[in-house]
């Protein structure tokens, strides 16, 4: 019974560190209908700031919590100020392509900083613990709880007594009637992205207190707890920002006594997907409230494509067939091999996002099915590489599309959450069903790449083999597109509405894209894991679904070509040119951000 109730206490701790999180992301939707991706990210900042004033400077408790709070809060405004406010005319997703991409460069820019090794954040209270019925809690405990009530506390107070606070309000029920009013909308969005990083900030103080650690890796799991608590209170929904964070600490924390450690996070998830299934406005939202809007018109609007004539297109293509007979490095056919295989997931991804509409944070989940199916095959039943490839793609587009089909029925910006939640859910089903992807340990031993009994071991054929294959998959995609298949793609991508009034089946189209789309995710991770020759857990990451989303959003929405030219420049030539290893990262964030902000109908142009 002691047990039961140390992990009740440790659940409701835990809980109001998320909610801390999730408030501040509620406020941020309330006013602006935006998720803000990069709230993880202040909340390593938050981190970080807390251990320079605790290691570095020694200061107090209280004034580290000041200093935390407004320091954090000014990372806020400043991305308010230049990141987000010259993108308010724009259409309704660059927002939130714009907080990726600061995610990105926040994240970046602390590990180049203080290096990524974890590092000891100490508690400055004592030691001490009370007993309470058969458990116990301790001062940190306390402080939490403390901080947390008194947090929420002094939100209300501010939201229903104070003339900004009254703003604030106004504008979250109606912007525009909020500014024909007279109210100051730029200042509101200032105010509410101070509050919030400021929160975000102090729990990634208290979290590393709590746990006596800190790195810069936090930031996305941070940011996937504050939307999971968010979307479960109901989004711009505080007090249910509130009770999701709770109810999220709880969940997490009664898993772990049941079943382990490994599956914390997996409750998390689970809960997100079956909130976002049945009640899509959340747990605590008001039954009158209306559901989420879809993202009809909020994609870049289809622009002149670039159209390259039909002999540069020939003679691109020879010269990358006759690159391997010319005196090149094998350093720089790796490079290009890696871009083909990103090219494959950048046509997958384009075919989704940029045609049907549905803008899919997880796609690396596709990559690791078609990795693991094609490995456990040839593995296992001694299966031909090249018929554990294809099966890789098939089980990919098949599975991926059962797992996807729960987020076709919902609007919005909740696509995006939940395609990301899946993601995390098949890393997190690969880490825990050792019995078949052996766990944590991963696949080892994978055979490498052969066609027709001829192993692939040169540097040359294997960049070959993954050219055509792209060429392949290109090909079937331009020829998909060009039919009324496509056309019904686009047709629902630009106005769902309209198209279900002309009789069109959503639920089916998505799923024809997400099965073509699939596929070709699971072709690329399959190739991946035989030269790979080891996969995990951990091999295909969310990090990787970013930087398919920035490639695709670099060629093009929609656009085929698009789709390979932007791998080429942005995976193969910061290689080709040896950009510092430890600086990709942010050189992806700062492109996605210039994108979003100058070109984003990408180098090509959206079709």
């Amino acid at each position: 019974m002691s047990s039961w109730l140390d992990y009740t206490i440790n659940g409701l701790i835990v809980g109001n560190l998320y909610a801390l999180v999730a408030v501040g992301l509620a406020l941020i939707f309330g006013v602006s209908r935006l998720i803000n991706f990069a709230q993880g990210s202040i909340y390593v900042v938050g981190a970080y700031i807390g251990w320079v004033a605790v290691v570095q400077l020694r200061t107090p408790l209280a004034v580290t919590i000041v200093l935390v709070t407004v320091a954090s809060a000014l990372v806020g405004l400043i991305i308010e100020r230049f990141g987000l406010r010259p993108l308010q005319n724009s259409a309704r997703i660059a927002p939130l392509l714009a907080t990726i991409g600061i995610s990105f460069v926040l994240d970046q820019i602390v590990m180049l900083i203080f290096s990524p090794n974890p590092r000891a954040l100490p508690s400055q209270l004592p030691d001490i613990r009370f007993q309470v019925g058969g458990g116990t809690i301790g001062l940190l405990d306390l402080l939490i709880a403390g901080v947390g009530i008194s947090s929420a506390l002094l939100l209300f107070v501010f939201l229903r007594f104070s003339k900004l606070g009254w703003a604030v309000r106004a504008a979250a029920q109606d912007r525009d009637a909020a500014m024909q009013m007279g109210v100051d909308v730029n200042r509101v969005n200032q105010v509410v992205f101070a509050i919030a990083a400021a929160l975000g900030g102090l729990s990634g103080t208290l979290v590393g207190m709590y746990y006596n650690q800190i790195d810069t890796a936090m930031s996305l799991q941070a940011t996937l707890k504050g939307v999971v608590a968010e979307v479960v209170g109901g989004a711009g929904n505080v007090p249910g920002a509130v009770a999701g964070g709770l109810l999220l600490g709880l969940v997490e924390s009664y898993g772990v006594a049941l079943f382990g450690t490994s599956y914390r996070n997996l409750f998390a998830f689970l809960l997100l997907i079956g909130v976002l299934v049945l009640r899509p406005n959340g747990l605590f939202a008001s039954a009158r409230q209306l559901p989420p809007e879809p993202l009809t018109g909020t994609f870049v609007a289809p622009s002149r494509p670039v159209r390259l004539p039909l002999w540069a297109l020939l003679m691109a293509f020879a010269v990358f067939v006759l690159l391997p007979l010319f005196p090149v490095s094998s350093y720089v056919l790796q490079t290009l091999t890696n871009a083909w295989l990103f090219g494959m997931l950048a046509l997958s991804l384009t075919l989704v996002a940029g045609t049907v509409g549905q803008v899919s944070l997880g796609h690396a989940a596709l990559l690791a099915i078609g990795a693991y199916t094609s490995a456990l095959l040839s593995v296992n039943l001694a299966f031909p590489v090249s018929v554990a490839i294809i099966c890789g793609g098939l089980m990919s587009a098949a599975l991926g599309t059962l797992l996807i089909s729960p987020s076709f029925r919902l609007r919005g910006h909740y696509v995006s959450i939940a395609t990301l939640a899946i993601g995390e859910i098949v890393s997190l089903v690969i880490l825990n069903w050792e019995p078949v992807t052996r766990g944590p340990i991963g696949i080892s031993g994978i055979p490498p790449l052969s066609l027709f009994g001829y192993d692939l071991i040169g540097a040359a054929s294997i960049y070959w083999f993954c050219f055509v294959v792209m060429v392949l998959l290109a090909l079937v995609q331009v020829r998909l597109l060009g039919s009324h298949i496509g056309r019904s793609f686009r047709a629902i991508r630009d106005d769902d509405v309209a198209a279900r009034a002309y009789g069109l089946s959503l639920n089916r189209y998505k799923a024809l894209a997400f099965i073509f789309g699939g596929f070709a995710a699971g072709v690329s991770g399959g190739i991946a894991a035989h030269l790979y020759s080891y996969i995990n857990h951990e091999t295909f990451n969310t990090q990787q679904s970013i930087l398919a989303l920035t490639i695709v959003i670099l060629g093009g929405l929609g656009n085929v070509l698009g789709a390979i030219v932007g791998s080429v420049a942005l995976v193969g030539l910061p290689e080709v040119f040896r950009i510092a290893a430890e600086y990709r990262i942010l050189i992806y964030g700062i492109v996605l951000l210039l994108l979003v902000r100058f070109r984003p109908q990408g180098l090509l142009g959206t079709i």
